[in-house]
C-alpha cells in the first residue's frame, strides 16, 4: 500500500472546476500583479485570522523579510530565533545584515522558551521571532510579557500555522506582526509561492504596503528602498477559492492526528513520542511529527513499505555553515540537536485513509521490533 506524505491531487480534483473559473477570471481580467483579486484575498483573509491588516506578498520568506524592513532592522540590531525551524526564519533576518541569535527549543513542544530568549537578550536586541512550528502555537504570553516592557518587537512566524489559536486568539493576531506562507504543501496552498503579514499597526502596515513594490509612494516615487515582494494575481484568486475550505481540511486533518494516536496507543508504541496539543492551544496539523529512536533506519524501512515521510529539520540554524559566524564556542543547544536526530514527519492530509493510517503504524512497530 502506497502512502504519499502529501497528496493535493484529491483536493484538487474536488474543487477543481471552482480554480479553474477563478484563473480564467484573472486571464480574462489581464490583470495579473496586485489588483482585485489581491486586495479581496487580504479582505477575507483579514475577515479569516481576525486583523485589521493583511498584506499579500510573494512568499513566506519575504513576508519576514518586509516585516523586518518595516520595523528597520538592520545592521547592529540582533534578533533572537529558535535554532530549529525553517531556514527563512534565520536567513531573513541575517540577509538584513542583522545578527540572528540563536536559542534552544523546549523539549515538549520543540518551540522556543521565554526563559531561553531572556538569557539571550542584549541591548541590541529589537525582535524576537516565535515560530508556530508544524501547525502549532508557540507558548505567546511568556514571551509578550518579556518582550513588551523592553520594547521588543515580537513577530510571529506563523507560515505553518494558519488557523491555530492559543488561548482563543489566532494565529497572526497576538505579536506585533506575523508572517505566513501559502507555499503548495501548506494548508491553505497557492499554486507555487505566496506568502501574507499580519498587522493591527496602520503605521507599519503602511510601510509593508510600500516595501512590498520597491518602497513606492505614489508610484514612481519611492519613499524608501524596498523589494518586489508583490502577490500574483494568479495564486490571489486560486486561494481565495481553497481559503472556503481550509476549516474543513483543518479538521479532517485532526481527525487523522486523533487516530494516530489511537493506533499508536493500541500499538503499545511508548517510545515513539507523538506531538503535543497544550491545554489552551489548537494544532492545526500542518505537519504530524513524532519523535523516535533510531529515526533514519526506521525511515529507510517505512520506504520498502511504500511509505513515504520527511525530517522537519536535519540541520539546526547552529550547525549551518553559512551562519558559524553567529555561533560561539560556548554555545550549546542540546535539545535541538537531539531533536534533528529523532524528528519524522508521517503523512497526515487530508484524504489519507484509515487503512493507510493502520499501515504507517503498523511499518513502524515491524521497524522497531
Amino acid at each position: 500500500m502506497k502512502v504519499p506524505l502529501l497528496d493535493l491531487q484529491p483536493q484538487y480534483t474536488a474543487i477543481r472546476a471552482e480554480i479553474l473559473t477563478a484563473i480564467e477570471r484573472v486571464c480574462d481580467s489581464q490583470r495579473f500583479i496586485m489588483g482585485q483579486e489581491v486586495e479581496r484575498l487580504e479582505a477575507e483573509l483579514a475577515e479569516r485570522i481576525g486583523v485589521p491588516h493583511a498584506i499579500g506578498v510573494s512568499s513566506g520568506t519575504d513576508a519576514l523579510v518586509v516585516a523586518l524592513m518595516a520595523l528597520g532592522i538592520g545592521p547592529g540590531d540582533d534578533v533572537i530565533v529558535p535554532t530549529f525551524s525553517f531556514f527563512a526564519t534565520a536567513g531573513s533576518v541575517a540577509r538584513l545584515g542583522a545578527t540572528p541569535v540563536f536559542v534552544d527549543v523546549r523539549q515538549d513542544t520543540l518551540m522556543m522558551d521565554a526563559d531561553d530568549v531572556r538569557a539571550a537578550l542584549t541591548p541590541r536586541t529589537k525582535a524576537v521571532i516565535p515560530v508556530h512550528l508544524f501547525g502549532l502555537c508557540a507558548d505567546m504570553d511568556p514571551l509578550i510579557g518579556l518582550a513588551s516592557p523592553r520594547g521588543i518587537t515580537i513577530i510571529e512566524d506563523a507560515a505553518q500555522a494558519l488557523g491555530a489559536t492559543d488561548k482563543g486568539r489566532q494565529a497572526g493576531t497576538i505579536g506585533s506582526i506575523a508572517c505566513f506562507s501559502f507555499f503548495p504543501s501548506k494548508n491553505l496552498g497557492a499554486f507555487g509561492d505566496a506568502g501574507l503579514v499580519t498587522t493591527a499597526d496602520a503605521r507599519v502596515a503602511d510601510a509593508m504596503r510600500r516595501l512590498r513594490n520597491h518602497g513606492a509612494e505614489p508610484k514612481y516615487v519611492h519613499q524608501e528602498i524596498g523589494g518586489n515582494f508583490r502577490l500574483d494575481a494568479l495564486q490571489a484568486a486560486v486561494l481565495r477559492v481553497k481559503l472556503r475550505y481550509l476549516a474543513d481540511w483543518i479538521g479532517q486533518r485532526r481527525v487523522n492526528a486523533e487516530r494516530y494516536r489511537q493506533l499508536f496507543s493500541s500499538a503499545g508504541l511508548s517510545q515513539v513520542l507523538l506531538p503535543v496539543e497544550p491545554q489552551g492551544r489548537v494544532h492545526t496539523y500542518h505537519q504530524f511529527v513524532v519523535r523516535l529512536p533510531d529515526r533514519d533506519r526506521v525511515r529507510a524501512y517505512l520506504e520498502t513499505r511504500e511509505i513515504s515521510t520527511e525530517v522537519y529539520y536535519p540541520v539546526p540554524f547552529h550547525r549551518q555553515p553559512c551562519f558559524q559566524q553567529y555561533v560561539t564556542s560556548a554555545a550549546t543547544f542540546p535539545v535541538a540537536d537531539r531533536a534533528s536526530r529523532e524528528v519524522l514527519a508521517l503523512p497526515v492530509f487530508p484524504g489519507l485513509t484509515a487503512d493507510q493510517q493502520e499501515h504507517v503504524v503498523a511499518s513502524i512497530a515491524e521497524a522497531l521490533r
